[in-house]
């Protein structure tokens, strides 16, 4: 056994010798016959040289293109967050009653007709009601909350229960000045299609975000009567 493994040792040794005095050889003719042929071969090494110049600048060019894509735009996402605060600092500055009128002139904005605001107490959840541009009944509920805060599941179970018996909304619209919707709160909305509005979506649509795109169009009324045109 021990034999055998020395005659595989002295074998491989041989063949790494041959392999290597095989490429030895190779090289030396190589740059033989380069050097006898070298008016022909110059150019064509030139030329693989530029070509591999042009290609390192060309990956080098758009590995920095890439870093500035990606820099830009997280920059972009900062100012318009940074923008949208600033905007809500001034809705953070109205009353509750100058609130709700905000959020109807938007709704107006952004083309619903027919934008009423109660405007006090007692109003079974809708703050405010109108008809979106493709004639379903929009319903709001309105909550001035301090940005901390949090939406409770109280506070969705009220308007649930009157957005559309009492109202017959096709869309229900729940739009709060606050960061959050409790988890319970977020979960009675997913299961009433209530669309929840927290501050962020606030935010874009203060900043020019349209109505609709914020509105599933399946949402909130699937299968509900829509308002005929007039």
């Amino acid at each position: 056994m021990a034999a055998a493994r020395r005659r595989r040792r002295r074998s491989k040794k041989r063949t790494r010798r041959q392999l290597l005095g095989w490429a030895a050889a190779t090289a030396v003719l190589a740059v033989a016959w380069v050097a006898g042929h070298w008016s022909a071969v110059w150019p064509v090494l030139v030329a693989m040289l530029a070509i591999g110049v042009v290609l390192g600048a060309g990956w080098a060019l758009l590995r920095a293109h890439r870093r500035a894509v990606g820099q830009d735009r997280a920059w972009r996402v900062q100012e318009e967050a940074r923008a949208r605060e600033l905007s809500m600092a001034e809705v953070d500055a109205l009353s509750w009653q100058e609130f709700e009128l905000y959020i109807a002139d938007l709704c107006r904005r952004d083309g619903c007709t027919e934008v009423v605001v109660s405007g006090k107490s007692g109003d079974l959840g809708a703050d405010a009601i109108g008809y979106l541009a493709d004639g379903r009944k929009l319903v709001i509920q309105c909550k001035k909350y301090a940005p901390h805060r949090s939406v409770s599941s109280q506070d969705m179970q009220k308007f649930v229960g009157t957005a559309r018996l009492e109202h017959g909304a096709d869309v229900a619209l729940f739009v709060t000045t606050s960061r959050a919707f409790t988890k319970a709160a977020l979960g009675l909305a997913l299961r009433q299609d209530i669309v929840a509005l927290h501050r962020d979506l606030l935010g874009s649509w203060v900043r020019g975000a349209h109505l609709e795109t914020l509105i599933p169009l399946n949402g909130s009324g699937g299968g509900a009567k829509r308002r005929p045109f007039v």
